[in-house]
């Protein structure tokens, strides 16, 4: 037991950045990507090129995994990628008077190599079907130096998020150069947690709280597409995303809010490509995760004291707030062979200042990506794009962040990417 300090149940954890997989009958979740909290900041090698846009600009098979409606586009052809993924988080805590104080590394595991992959099919001029699959998000961190030590946690401390997306998309041409789509959602994931011993008794169910392997649960959702053609020079799109419902990870039910309930958020977004002239292309998509609608990961912690424990109904989480993601790019086809691309986008941090001692085991707090990419055409449909994605370490420090019961003072949280990643594509 922790002397003289009441401290209750460490919550959980995610990780920074989304898991991916290797193929329509071969998944392998791996770590995260570049991320908006823990969605992915862009899908695919030309949209991740171009600071994320896809839902107006599809432009590889993976678009479908933004926007369903864009199948109508592609044409038919087969896209698979490989990432290698390198996140920096880290944490600092200060004023503790419980033994807190110091700084920690949570970069335990690096890098990690992330596979993605889709394929879209025309079945008549109007109707085009295909399948994506990817991580579409995932959090890690793995701290060698256990930041909660002082209290008697033993071994490493971290959590492992993973979560496997299965879409297969469907969409048809309502009019001319007007499109819906539809994409039922399967999702795989997986959780585990470990080092945070010592906060077991403030959970509702402290046998089922940490230290446990990793728990497995499925889900299923619906994502809604929209693409359409404004004369020569203008397209959009838009998307919605539900709520994805997802079953409960059993060997956890004492730490996420309502008995290990673990759904993934709803989210929705629009975008707008222009060309303005015949070679450049300017991307604009602005996206909504409404990430306090699930409650292991928007309930605050403070439901802690007012005699809520953790895994219980309506249970404490991340914490976390709904954010705004708004990506920009630029695509210039220089040649028949090579095509060029930049990008920036900026994401909203989902962690208030209030709420980062929870979330030294999930700084999803990357607000800046600048990007770039190329992608070389051969005359017989085959290309090959590489990229590059920079997400500058971004700092929240807490302010109020540790209660007097949990020995005061702050926790301040950081998380930077860095990611190379390569793709092929081939028309058929």
């Amino acid at each position: 037991m922790i002397p003289c300090f009441r401290l209750p149940a460490l919550p959980l954890a995610h990780r920074v950045g989304a898991a991916l997989m290797t193929g329509a009958v071969l998944m392998s979740p791996m770590a995260a990507r570049a991320t908006d909290g823990y969605f992915l900041d862009g899908i695919g090698g030309k949209a991740k090129g171009a600071g994320g846009v896809a839902l107006a600009q599809p432009e590889d098979a993976l678009a479908i995994a933004s926007n369903p409606a864009t199948a109508t586009e592609i044409g038919h052809r087969l896209d698979v990628g490989v990432e290698l993924f390198i996140p920096n988080r880290s944490a600092t805590i200060t004023g503790n008077a419980a033994g807190l104080s110091g700084t920690y590394s949570g970069n335990g595991a690096n890098p990690f190599v992330l596979p993605d992959f889709a394929y879209v099919r025309p079945v008549s001029d109007k109707v085009s079907v295909g399948i994506a699959i990817y991580g579409n998000g995932g959090m890690n961190t793995v701290y060698r130096r256990n930041p909660f030590s002082a209290f008697g946690a033993q071994g490493d401390a971290g959590v492992d998020l993973k979560q496997i997306f299965i879409t297969p998309t469907a969409a048809v041409k309502v009019l001319p150069g007007q499109s819906l789509g539809i994409s039922p959602i399967v999702v795989v994931q997986a959780f585990r947690a470990y080092g945070i011993q010592p906060f077991s008794g403030y959970s509702s169910d402290p046998s089922h709280f940490t230290n446990l392997g990793t728990s497995w649960s499925t889900g299923a959702g619906v994502r809604l597409g929209y693409f359409g053609h404004i004369g020569r020079a203008i397209r959009i799109g838009g998307f919605y995303e539900t709520k994805v419902k997802a079953g409960h990870f059993g060997k956890y039910s004492g730490l996420f809010s309502n008995q290990g309930s673990f759904d993934v958020p709803a989210a929705w977004g629009g975008g707008i490509a222009v060309t303005p002239v015949r070679a450049v292309t300017l991307a604009l998509d602005v996206k909504r995760i409404e990430y306090s609608g699930v409650s292991s990961v928007g309930n605050p912690i403070g439901l802690l004291f007012t005699g809520t424990p953790f895994g219980a109904t309506g249970g404490p989480g991340f914490g976390w707030r709904d954010i705004t993601a708004i990506k920009t790019g630029v695509t210039w086809r220089a040649t028949p062979a090579w095509t060029f691309r930049a990008g920036y986008s900026h994401s909203g941090n989902p962690v208030p200042t209030n709420q980062t001692l929870l979330n030294i085991l999930a700084p999803g707090v990357v607000a800046h990506h600048i990007t770039g990419g190329a992608t070389w055409a051969s005359r017989k449909g085959v290309e090959v794009t590489g990229y590059v994605v920079v997400a500058p370490k971004n700092h929240v420090y807490g302010d109020g962040s540790i209660p007097q019961a949990f020995g005061g003072g702050e926790s301040n949280i950081a998380l930077g990417e860095t990611s190379v990643g390569a793709s092929v594509g081939i028309k058929f």
